[in-house]
């Protein structure tokens, strides 16, 4: 991991000398492609048959066990393809009183993300291989299409008693002519050849319809040299604290260069890494002091036993940061529910772990003192006591800690690697990722974002 972050340091640190438009900003080469500046919601008119399908499967509610939940209540089309709440796990199951286990991620820019494999070349071209690919925080599906059997069949989730009730309610519904249409008049014939076709459906509407990789963002703007794209000062100033390996060091994991496939510019390298986040207790499974998710290594993924000296054990998905500032619950278990507590968590995780993690030990005091800071998960302050740090991964895992900056295991109560004015920036900076930008049709009023 220390080998990708010297690496890149090189390579960003030779993009600082590169100006666009003037603005002094890191430069955005590879630009994004003109024709991926412009959003463009695909229609039944511009779909193939089997997207067409999957449009209306993507909407339909009756594909579920409580007939309640569609694809599009967790993947809301109005909030970038995530939960429109902030829920850190969403309700399911036949009567939607089940929980999830872990939080919902957006489906969007996933038409290039490739397989899992323990050693996928990262799309930087020079960092060595490391696991990477696949679809949910495990990539444990290897496509679209085997990601969407998941939620159609979890207890939990869309909660369907098995293959052939999703079939037939397909082969009831509405649109059951057109998915013949779409798959051969006697594809109801067979019910596992109708599911997978089924799967098929929803990856052929994912990868066709713009709206899952319209790339029209700010930043998109900014990256194609196109009106409206000049970056603020604080926004010039984010993007240098994101590429910073000093600094923010965001782009060690949320890579914005040339990618694999022939992308660019996703704000992913699609690598798994631990960071250590702190335990959820809104989580339900958390109850049980037994339970432990340590993504790669389990529970929903078996490949890879959570045995001692395993260096995949507590790694989850990096994904994309695009829409980020759309989200409002973060991380793959939901702990954190704003930007702003992401970047101070990543800032002061090792510097001020007493405010993320639980104190065993400690008395509390009936006042925190002035300067304990309130943006911590824990709110009471403590005298004494030990800090029970990484408190959602076995002891035994803890070496799997990634130590790039700016997580790099510093001294408690050190100096923290972000100043005030890094954090601001790089929020600024972050918020030109949401799609639909749309300029201002006369100079913006002030704000901490224009400075």
């Amino acid at each position: 991991m220390q080998i990708k972050s010297f690496h890149r340091a090189a390579a960003l640190i030779a993009a600082f000398a590169l100006a666009a438009c003037g603005d002094g900003a890191p430069s955005a080469a590879p630009a994004v492609a003109a024709a991926s500046a412009a959003s463009t919601t695909g229609s039944s008119s511009t779909l193939s048959l089997a997207a067409q399908v999957g449009e209306k499967m993507f909407v339909d509610a009756r594909l579920s066990g409580s007939g309640q939940l569609a694809c599009a209540s967790c993947h809301d089309p109005k909030n970038a393809h995530a939960p429109a709440n902030d829920l850190a796990v969403q309700p399911g199951g036949a009567d939607l009183k089940a929980a999830g286990t872990r939080a919902v991620p957006s489906l969007r820019y996933k038409d290039v993300t490739p397989p899992y494999a323990d050693l996928l070349d990262n799309p930087d071209g020079i960092s060595v291989p490391g696991p990477g690919g696949g679809f949910a925080w495990d990539g444990r599906a290897a496509t679209l299409a085997e990601q969407a059997r998941i939620p159609l069949l979890a207890a939990n989730e869309m909660a369907n008693a098995d293959v052939a009730a999703v079939v037939a309610e397909l082969k009831a519904g509405a649109y059951a002519e057109l998915f013949r249409q779409a798959f051969g008049a006697d594809v109801f014939a067979d019910t596992d050849t109708a599911f997978a076709k089924a799967g098929l459906a929803l990856q052929a509407y994912q990868l066709e319809d713009r709206s899952f990789h319209p790339y029209s963002s700010k930043y998109d703007l900014y990256a194609g040299n196109k009106i409206g794209g000049t970056l603020t000062p604080a926004e010039v100033r984010g993007f240098k604290v994101f590429a910073d390996p000093q600094v923010g060091n965001c782009a060690s994991c949320h890579y914005q260069g040339a990618g694999l496939n022939g992308s660019s510019a996703l704000f992913t390298d699609f690598s798994y890494e631990a960071i250590g986040v702190p335990r959820n207790p809104a989580i339900p499974a958390n109850a049980d002091p037994a339970y432990v998710d340590t993504g790669l290594c389990g529970p929903l993924r078996s490949d890879h036993p959570p045995a001692a000296g395993n260096t995949f054990c507590g790694m989850v998905k990096a994904p994309t940061l695009r829409n980020v500032a759309t989200r409002k619950s973060f991380f793959h278990n939901g702990v954190m529910h704003s930007l702003e507590q992401v970047i101070r968590f990543y800032n002061t995780r090792d510097t001020l772990p007493e405010i993320w993690y639980p104190t065993v030990g400690g008395k509390p005091k009936a006042t925190p003192d002035a300067g304990f800071p309130s943006y911590g998960l824990v709110k009471t302050q403590y005298v004494g006591g030990k800090v029970k740090k990484y408190d959602d991964l076995p002891p035994q895992f803890v070496a799997n800690i990634d130590t790039q900056m700016p997580l790099d295991g510093r001294k408690a109560h050190s100096a923290p690697p972000m100043s005030e004015q890094n954090m601001a920036d790089l929020v600024c900076f972050l918020n030109t990722l949401t799609d639909g930008y749309q300029p201002p049709a006369s100079a913006p009023s002030t704000s901490p974002c224009t400075q």
